[in-house]
């Protein structure tokens, strides 16, 4: 029964009487749904409010709570979600940094624009947590540079992922300097036992399990396990430092571009996406043993022409079609990527904002695969469309065929034309009218996946959704149709899957009389 109850909750037919009814039984998971109604009032989003806490958090983050309406000792969650938004009292603030529940500072580290003194309280928490939360969320120039000097790698890494840091700190935290060694990281916290041998490490003992230099290793070469012992050089832990740095739009490409001959792979996928990265660092990597480092710098759009030419013929087929996902790439280049590394299906980023000049030049190309990357957009004017509409390559048709606009009586021949190949696309077309749907719905051989996208159509008529129905997977899409005759959702209400009759129970088209008596 809670099942159907949780689908009634998110009815938008359910009237505000039975709206009332719901609250006055609602548990945390039937809130979440209640919380979730666009018309709920600000009485019916207190009176919930007073039911359960954990659904505050979502009629906090709606705009359906004000400071007036929570009371912070009692429902402490929709309170931090106030001040998550600057809507809270300050005084919360520092009720909460004294809070004994690790979670609730943590939530409250995570705020923007909290009092300094509740910042300077959070910077000092016992708990290494909450001070990570405060490090890697905080807007506060002033409060990243002593983080950035803090005894755990872990609130280090954090100001490092931080975009609000400012770059000489970023700087710092890359190449370490002017800042103390760091004392603990996450494996001496776990494992507590300083110079502890991972019976599987052939190294020596005494050395820290990511020192590079016995056996040729980075840091980067292994992940810090339950397993890993640390006799206080915290390699690995500082490693994870400075790829958050160099993950970091924020941090000087100056700073970073030295990092292009690092030995450790991670660094350098990580400087391969830098928005800064200089020329020459870009053809260095672009030259990169590591097929994943190539992937990463090819997807970037800060990698200059030459490079970008040069990773268009790399042999592997990941770094290529990463090129074609570069909104920067040379559309010459483009053309040969999407025919040979097959990822014309859907639409470039290269692609979206093409000059009208140069999707005529793709629409016109001999080449099937051009055709089918500028047939992905859906603002082509009407006779580049309809031309692409009559191609006689079936990817091509494929990919205009749910563009706006296109007649019924166009997508009927597509369908005719190319049979299964379209008939998914066509149930796409946002003009496709109930009759053609239908059509599809009954095309033979059956196209499971268009009966899918059937369900979902607002046009959709009940003859289609009834065929819809003896599907699996398109039977929940199509019980929560508005369009399925009354009778039909009523008995949906007792399907033996739960996912069905939760959707016939969100229906609008459920009768008034049926909703009153499902509530208890």
């Amino acid at each position: 029964m809670n099942h159907v109850l949780n689908g009634l909750a998110v009815n938008p037919a359910l009237p505000d009487e039975l709206t009332d009814r719901l609250i006055e039984i609602a548990d945390a998971d039937l809130a979440g749904r209640l919380a979730d109604r666009e018309n709920l009032s600000r009485a019916q989003a207190v009176a919930l409010l007073s039911r359960v806490d954990d659904g505050g958090v979502s009629l906090a983050y709606g705009g359906r709570l004000t400071a007036a309406d929570v009371d912070p000792v009692q429902q402490p969650h929709a309170a931090l979600a106030l001040l998550d938004q600057g809507l809270g009292h300050p005084e919360w603030a520092r009720l909460f940094a004294a809070d004994p529940e690790v979670r609730i500072r943590e939530k409250l580290a995570a705020c923007p624009g909290l009092p300094p003194d509740v910042t300077e309280r959070l910077a000092a928490d016992p708990d290494v947590g909450v001070v990570v939360e405060l490090a890697l969320w905080t807007r506060e120039p002033g409060v990243a540079a002593p983080l950035a000097a803090h005894p755990h790698t872990e609130v280090r890494r954090a100001v490092a992922a931080n975009e609000a840091t400012p770059p000489a700190v970023l700087a710092a935290l890359l190449h370490g300097e002017g800042l103390p060694p760091a004392e603990r990281c996450p494996v001496c916290d776990r494992r507590n036992t300083p110079g502890a041998q991972d019976p599987d490490d052939p190294r020596p003992h005494g050395l820290c399990p990511d020192d590079p230099r016995p056996h040729g290793l980075c840091p980067d070469d292994r992940d810090a396990s339950s397993d890993a012992a640390c006799d206080g050089c915290h390699a690995s832990a500082s490693h994870d430092v400075r790829r958050a740095a160099l993950a970091n739009p924020a941090t000087p490409a100056e700073a970073a571009a030295g990092f292009a001959g690092h030995p450790g792979h991670r660094l350098r996928r990580a400087l391969a996406a830098h928005p800064g990265l200089p020329a020459e660092a870009a053809r260095r990597l672009a030259a990169d043993p590591d097929p994943g480092v190539r992937a990463d710098l090819a997807r970037n759009p800060a990698v200059d022409e030459t490079s970008m030419r040069r990773l268009a013929e790399d042999e592997d087929m990941d770094v290529r079609r990463s090129l074609a996902l570069n909104p920067r790439v040379p559309l010459d280049v483009l053309v040969r990527l999407a025919r040979a590394a097959r990822i014309a299906s859907t639409l470039l980023p290269r692609i979206a904002p093409a000059s009208p000049e140069e999707v005529g030049r793709l629409a016109a190309s001999p080449d099937a695969a051009a055709r089918m990357a500028v047939a992905q957009r859906r603002d082509l004017p009407a006779a580049v469309r309809d031309a692409l509409a009559a191609d006689p390559d079936a990817k091509v048709v494929k990919s205009v065929a749910p563009h706006p606009g296109l007649s019924e009586e166009r997508l009927r021949s597509m369908v005719d034309r190319h049979g299964v190949h379209v008939v998914t696309p066509a149930a796409l077309n946002p003009d496709a009218s109930a009759a053609l749907l239908e059509t599809l719905a009954r095309h033979r051989p059956p196209v499971r996946k268009a009966l899918r996208e059937i369900a979902r159509h607002p046009r959709a008529g009940a003859p289609a959704l009834l065929v819809c129905l003896t599907d699996r997977r398109a039977r929940p899409l199509a019980a929560a149709h508005p369009a399925l005759p009354p009778h039909v959702v009523t008995e949906l209400l007792s399907d033996p899957d739960e996912s069905v009759a939760e959707a016939a129970a969100a229906n609008p088209a459920l009768p008034l009389t049926v909703m009153r008596a499902l509530i208890p």
